[in-house]
Formats: C-alpha cells, sequence, structure tokens
C-alpha cells in the first residue's frame, strides 16, 4: 500500500498536527486579554468639543455618509408606504 518512507512521512504529519492542535487552541482559549489602549479619553475630546455639528456626525466622513445614507432610506420608504397606502384606499376600478 505505502513504502516505508511515505509512511513515515504520513505518521510524522499526523503527529505532528496531533501535536500543535492541543497547543494552539489552548492558545485561542487563553484566559489572558490582548491589552489594548484605551481610546475613550480621545474620543471624549472629539465628541464633546464645541464646533457646531450633531453628536451623530462628528465622527468624520463615515458618519456623515452613514447618515445621509440612513436619511436617504427612510424618507424613501415612508414615501414609498404613503404611496401603496393612497393606492389602497383608492376604490378599485370595475373591469
Amino acid at each position: 500500500m505505502f513504502s516505508s518512507s511515505k509512511s513515515y512521512k504520513l505518521s510524522f504529519t499526523f503527529s505532528l498536527c496531533f501535536q500543535k492542535v492541543p497547543l494552539l487552541a489552548s492558545r485561542a482559549f487563553s484566559s489572558s486579554a490582548r491589552q489594548l489602549r484605551n481610546k475613550v479619553p480621545e474620543f471624549q475630546k472629539i465628541f464633546q468639543e464645541d464646533n457646531g455639528l450633531p453628536v451623530h456626525i462628528k465622527g468624520g466622513t463615515f458618519d456623515v455618509l452613514l447618515y445621509r445614507a440612513t436619511m436617504t432610506l427612510t424618507l424613501g420608504g415612508t414615501c414609498y408606504s404613503v404611496y401603496w397606502l393612497l393606492f389602497a384606499s383608492m376604490p378599485q376600478r370595475k373591469a
């Protein structure tokens, strides 16, 4: 079936995999958390400065685009709903 060198390579590969899997799993689920820099004071300075902008668009370009997309979808959906309410309230035509 297998030659002796192939069998050795195959068994070596399997043993290597089975040795590494528990090590990798223990690293992935370790109890120590990654230390992240606290960005809260920076964001507090950005959002509390008085520059005349509403708080929901002080975050920058992405916040402005997200706000405009949300308003567009909201107004479009409202107009679409009103159209179908008016359409449904009209009497049906007799054919």
